[in-house]
């Protein structure tokens, strides 16, 4: 596993990360960013996309530099980012440290006592 910061990127998810960045407009460049769950249940859901999208640069793994808003990089400590692939398709998964909870669907998690994004 390859570290951000005290974020963990597994190697499947860092191999899909450069294969997302390489058929992209900006390549070796991704987003990670966290939006709150629409159906109001406070689930924290990571958002990838190619660019920096005014992100800060959090990692570099595999020729690929991940950003993250400035204000987002203390909610990510901690996670860990895995990507699974299989027949019927496959997508990003993060597995949340002590002390949150994480989503049935895999990317998402809350955590206890903590705020909710600006």
């Amino acid at each position: 596993m390859q570290k951000v910061r005290s974020m963990s990127i597994s190697s499947s998810a860092a191999t899909e990360l450069a294969r997302q960045a390489s058929l992209s407009p900006t390549p070796g460049l991704m987003h990670i960013d966290l939006v709150e769950d629409t159906c109001g249940e406070g689930w924290l859901h990571i958002r990838l996309r190619s660019g920096t999208c005014k992100g800060v640069p959090i990692a570099r793994t595999d020729g690929v530099t991940l950003f993250a808003p400035l204000d987002q990089v203390s909610l990510l400590d901690g996670l860990s980012l895995n990507y699974y692939g299989d027949l019927s398709g496959g997508g990003f998964l993060i597995s949340s440290p002590i002390g949150t909870e994480g989503c049935a669907c895999g990317a998402g998690f809350r955590s206890l006592g903590q705020a909710k994004l600006e």
